[in-house]
């Protein structure tokens, strides 16, 4: 009876680390917080499921008073500029991306947030 108490005690434990491990290292942590321009509740909904929908991705979270987007990873793909493109694909700039501007028309009126030109957003598709 104990040792399948501690068996079973050894794979909950194997199991909740691989639920809830993030893969931020030390030189990595900044990259998985950006800027991403939206507005309202909806514009949270469609970048953090846009987010969301990146292999590897497994939790994002944009907070509407910052604009920062906060994305975990599944240690065994971070792909930053992947998630990048998604959000942008779904009509919000990044500081990596700029939504096409067809894909921004279509955003509700509530969503148009204010277009600034930057020169750190490359719009261009790649």
């Amino acid at each position: 009876m104990k040792k399948q108490l501690l068996t079973l005690a050894a794979i909950f434990t194997l199991a909740a680390s691989a639920a809830f491990g993030q893969c931020v290292t030390e030189d990595k942590k900044d990259d998985n917080k950006f800027f991403v321009a939206g507005n309202c509740g909806m514009c949270e909904t469609r970048i953090e499921d846009a987010a969301k929908k990146v292999e590897g991705v497994t939790g994002a979270d944009w907070d509407k008073e910052t604009k920062m987007l906060t994305v975990n990873f599944d240690c065994a793909n971070p792909d930053v500029k992947t998630v990048h493109k998604a959000v942008a694909a779904v009509g919000h700039d990044t500081k990596l991306f700029r939504a096409e501007d067809a894909v921004y028309e279509k955003l509700p009126a509530c969503c148009k947030f204010e277009r600034i030109a930057q020169p750190d957003i490359k719009g261009k598709k790649e």
